[in-house]
């Protein structure tokens, strides 16, 4: 029988010039001095925190148990397939692309970056762009970057709480200010920077270019493939969900191919329970990753809990269905 157990992961706070030193309300204070523009939570170099492999990444120990850890229907075996993410905007950030499965192996990478944002909270004009604006070209974009205007050419759209939002790779994208956002993603951190408002920044033109695709899915997601009550987004990469608990229990669903769940709390507080190992007190800030080898896992609310569960599933459902309307974008 395996000795592993419900891992609690200690965030990695990346610093981003579009960031913040106000966290809240997720954490309470930043680390270091400069602004904070995301908090991963299960990156590979996220550290568990309890037990006894306390203080080994994840990256370690998707290595070192392989399938065990990361599960059938991770892509690879030895690697953690999804990373989570909190990002704090409070500049815009730059007008970048994710290159695909395909052509993230021509560049040596396991694989592409779709990705998708769950909106936590958002100030009023709060603005996301996805995509091209229809008709627009590769050459135009170009043109666009040399012209510092290609925030121009994007499709713009307000954002509000409880918006899920589907990134697919191929789409050039960008961030404004005013929301925070829970980012599941395909584990990968190749992006291409095409465009900065003139912020003295490197640029990945000519490797972004390469990457755009003028036509993508990306939008707000409007219908679920699964027909699940607390689905927000269904693909063939993750399968995100919400869990509202405040009398009852929630409890480790069994599927037929083994896969490992993320946990992440976004709001209260509870206590996550496994046979065999010790309690985990569990809140927003933290996640948690239930390894794929574990079948039998609850979560009991300490008065309320709100959570998002987070897995590559093991059917490959069709591209979500999205919508788009935009709007100009906000001022800087």
């Amino acid at each position: 029988m395996s000795d592993l157990y419900p891992f609690l992961l200690k965030p990695f706070f990346s610093e981003r010039i579009w960031g913040t030193r106000d966290l809240s309300p997720i954490y309470s204070e930043a680390p270091g001095e400069q602004p904070i523009g995301e908090a991963w939570l299960t990156g590979d170099q996220c550290q568990i925190a309890n037990g006894p492999l306390a203080g080994k990444s994840l990256s370690e120990i998707s290595s070192q148990f392989g399938r065990e850890v990361v599960g059938e229907t991770s892509p690879q075996p030895d690697r953690f397939p999804l990373l989570i993410k909190f990002l704090f905007p409070h500049d815009k950030l730059s007008v970048q692309v994710h290159p695909d499965d395909e052509h993230a192996l021509t560049l040596g990478q396991p694989w592409g970056k779709t990705e998708c944002w769950y909106v936590l909270a958002a100030a009023p004009g709060s603005q996301v762009g996805l995509g091209l604006k229809p008709g627009t070209t590769r050459d135009e974009l170009q043109q666009a970057i040399r012209e510092v205007r290609a925030e121009q050419l994007l499709n713009w759209i307000d954002v509000h709480a409880g918006d899920m939002i589907y990134v697919d790779a191929g789409t050039v994208h960008a961030v404004g200010p005013g929301a925070i956002l829970v980012e599941t993603q395909q584990s990968s951190d190749t992006t291409f920077r095409l465009y900065d408002y003139g912020r003295p920044r490197e640029l990945h033109v000519d490797q972004g270019l390469a990457a755009t695709r003028e036509h993508t899915r990306a939008g707000k997601v409007v219908h679920n493939y699964d027909g699940g009550k607390n689905t927000l987004i269904a693909t063939q990469r993750f399968l995100v969900e919400k869990f509202v608990l405040k009398n009852g229990d929630w409890h480790l669903p069994r599927t037929e191919k083994s896969a490992a769940q993320c946990i992440v709390p976004l709001k209260g507080s509870g206590v996550l329970e496994c046979t065999g190992s010790q309690p985990i007190s569990i809140s927003p800030g933290q996640a948690v990753v239930i390894p794929a080898v574990i079948h039998k896992a609850s979560i009991r609310p300490q008065w309320d809990l709100e959570f998002l569960k987070c897995m590559v599933p093991e059917k490959k459902f069709a591209e979500p269905e999205t919508e788009l309307v935009a709007r100009a974008p906000s001022p800087a």
